[in-house]
C-alpha cells in the first residue's frame, strides 16, 4: 500500500507580535566619561547663552553586541538545477501541494533534494518547513537540510535554524524560486495570490509566514472582525483626562505631531493594531508598528502624484527577516517597511516612496507635560488587551523569527534611531547615549542632522529645527536594511 502522510497541518498561531523602543529603553544609561582621561579636545560652539559643547561618549561605556559564527558556506553551483532536482521539487512543490497532496512521491522528492549537492533548493525545502507540522514530514525535511548543509539541526527548531543558517551564509534562490514557494504560501492563504509577484523588488528568499493572516478589510471597515491583526482606520480618541483613566504616567506611547497637532499612540494598543491610518494636523498618514522590531513609524500618504490613491495599509501576515511586510489594500502593492517605497504592485511601478514624520517614543506623563492640547488613543482599541507587553515578556530574550547575522557593534535589541542624511547615508544614533548627552546639555550634530530632546525622548531636526523623519528600532532591524550604517557614537 502507498505510504500516506497526514495532510499538511496549518500553524494557526495568532501571534500578535512585539517590541517597543527609545528613551524608555530598559538599557542601563551610560556614564559620563571620566574628566580626567586623555581625549581630544570637546568642539564648542559659541552661543548668545555661553558655549555648547559637543556630545563626548567613552566607547566603553557602549554596549556591544557578539559575532555569530555560522561556520564554513557550502560550495553553490551555479546555472540551472539539476534535472533530477527539478522534477523532484515539481512533484514536492508543484500543482499536488496546493491540492494539498503529501505521499510517498513527496517523501522520495524531499530525499532526492537532500542528495542534490545543491545548497539552494534548501530555500524550498526550509519553506515547506515553515507550514509542514506533521512529524513525518518535519522529520524527513531536517534529514534533508541535515544532509544538503552539513550540519547539525535541532529537530524541535528546524525551520528557524536552517533558515537562520541560510541568511548567514547569504545562500543564493535557486531558478524559479518564487514560482514553488508561492505554492507553499497559498496553501496556507489563498488571499495573499496578489502580493506573490515575480515584477518586484522583494527578495522572496527572506520572506516567511509570521503566524497570522491578511488583513484586507477595506478601508474604515476596521470595526467588522477578521482573523487577523486589525488595523485600526480613524481610531477613536479621547483628551488627556480620558487618557488618565487607563493610562499611568510611565506608560509608554508613541508621540505624533503635525502641524502643531499632538497625539499619543499607547504601545499596548499599537502591539494589538500593528497598523492604523490616520489624520492628523491636515495630513493622513499610516503608522505600522513592528513589534518584533521595535519600531513605530509615520508615512505620510497624501500629497502623491495626480491618479494616485491615497494607500491605505495593512499587516499582511508576512515577515521579511523579522520585520513585518505592509500592503496597500487597493493595489496590493507591498511597501519596505522601513524605507516607505513600494516594492511591488503597481505603485512600485509608478515609483511611489512615503515621506515620513517623526515618532517620538516616551512615557504617557513626559507626553502630557510637553503637550497639554494632546488627545490619546481610546482604551477600547485596545481590544481588552490595555496591558499588553510583549518587549518584556515574549520578546525579552531576542528576536522569535530568523534574521540570520548581525551587525556586532550594538547588541541584538539596542535601540537605535535611524535615518538617512542629503548624502543617503543611513546613520543610527544610540538612543540612551544621545538622551545622556543632551540631558547634560551637550549638542549632538552629524551629517547636517541634530538631535533635540522633545517629552522625554528624542527627534532628528536639520538646521532650521525642520523634522527629519527619523525612527526608532531594533538594532538588528536598522543594520540588516542598512548593513553600510553609520553608527554613532562610534564603538570601541
Amino acid at each position: 500500500m502507498m505510504r500516506t502522510s497526514p495532510l499538511i497541518t496549518l500553524l494557526i498561531l495568532i501571534s500578535l507580535i512585539a517590541a517597543a523602543c527609545g528613551g524608555a529603553s530598559d538599557t542601563a544609561a551610560a556614564p559620563e566619561s571620566d574628566a580626567n582621561e586623555e581625549s581630544a579636545e570637546p568642539d564648542v560652539t559659541d552661543e548668545p547663552d555661553g558655549p555648547r559643547v559637543a556630545a563626548e561618549v567613552d566607547p566603553a561605556t557602549v554596549p556591544t553586541g557578539s559575532v555569530l559564527d555560522f561556520g564554513p558556506r557550502p560550495d553553490i553551483p551555479e546555472g540551472d538545477l539539476d534535472p533530477v532536482a527539478l522534477e523532484a521539487i515539481t512533484t514536492l512543490m508543484g500543482p499536488r501541494l496546493l491540492d494539498r497532496i503529501i505521499d510517498d512521491a513527496s517523501f522520495e522528492a524531499i530525499e532526492t533534494l537532500g542528495a542534490s549537492g545543491d545548497p539552494r533548493v534548501s530555500w524550498w525545502l526550509a519553506d515547506l518547513q515553515r507550514i509542514a507540522q506533521d512529524p513525518n514530514l518535519t522529520g524527513s525535511l531536517v534529514a534533508a537540510q541535515e544532509n544538503l548543509l552539513g550540519i547539525d539541526i535541532d529537530p524541535l527548531r528546524g525551520w528557524n535554524e536552517t533558515t537562520n543558517q541560510l541568511i548567514g551564509w547569504d545562500i543564493p534562490a535557486p531558478p524559479d524560486y518564487l514560482a514553488f514557494k508561492r505554492n507553499a504560501y497559498l496553501v496556507i492563504e489563498p488571499r495573499w495570490d496578489d502580493l506573490f509577484v515575480e515584477n518586484s523588488n522583494i527578495d522572496w528568499r527572506i520572506v516567511s509566514w509570521g503566524g497570522v493572516f491578511i488583513d484586507n478589510r477595506a478601508y474604515d471597515t476596521t470595526d467588522e472582525r477578521c482573523n487577523c491583526i486589525p488595523a485600526a482606520d480613524n481610531p477613536i480618541t479621547t483628551d488627556i483626562a480620558g487618557g488618565d483613566e487607563w493610562l499611568d504616567d510611565d506608560t509608554i506611547i508613541f508621540g505624533v505631531s503635525i502641524n502643531d497637532e499632538h497625539r499619543a499612540y499607547p504601545r499596548s494598543i499599537m502591539e494589538v493594531r500593528e497598523m492604523v491610518n490616520d489624520t492628523l494636523g491636515g495630513r493622513d498618514f499610516a503608522m505600522p508598528y513592528c513589534t518584533l522590531c521595535g519600531a513605530a513609524q509615520v508615512f505620510f500618504t497624501d500629497e502623491l502624484p495626480e491618479g494616485i490613491e491615497r494607500p491605505i495599509l495593512r499587516t499582511s501576515g508576512l515577515l521579511s527577516r523579522s520585520n513585518k511586510v505592509m500592503y496597500d489594500v487597493n493595489t496590493f502593492s507591498v511597501f519596505d517597511t522601513f524605507l516607505g517605497e513600494a516594492v511591488s504592485g503597481p505603485l512600485f511601478d509608478a515609483g511611489i516612496e512615503l515621506s515620513q514624520n517623526s515618532v517620538i517614543t516616551t512615557t504617557w506623563g513626559n507626553w502630557k507635560e510637553a503637550h497639554p492640547d494632546t488627545d490619546v488613543l481610546a482604551e477600547s482599541l485596545a481590544l481588552g488587551r490595555p496591558d499588553s507587553d510583549l518587549r518584556n515578556t515574549r520578546d525579552a530574550d531576542g528576536p522569535i523569527f530568523p534574521i540570520g547575522d548581525v551587525d556586532p557593534r550594538l547588541p541584538i535589541q539596542e535601540d537605535v534611531l535611524g535615518l538617512i542624511d542629503d548624502n543617503g547615508t543611513p546613520i543610527a544614533f544610540h538612543v540612551n547615549s544621545a538622551i545622556d548627552a543632551l540631558e547634560r546639555g551637550e549638542f549632538i550634530e552629524v551629517n547636517g542632522i541634530t538631535l533635540v530632546l522633545e517629552a522625554g525622548g528624542v527627534r532628528a531636526v536639520d538646521s532650521d529645527g525642520n523634522d527629519l523623519g527619523g525612527h526608532q528600532a531594533f538594532w538588528f532591524a536598522w543594520s540588516q536594511f542598512h548593513p553600510e550604517t553609520e553608527l554613532w557614537p562610534a564603538t570601541a
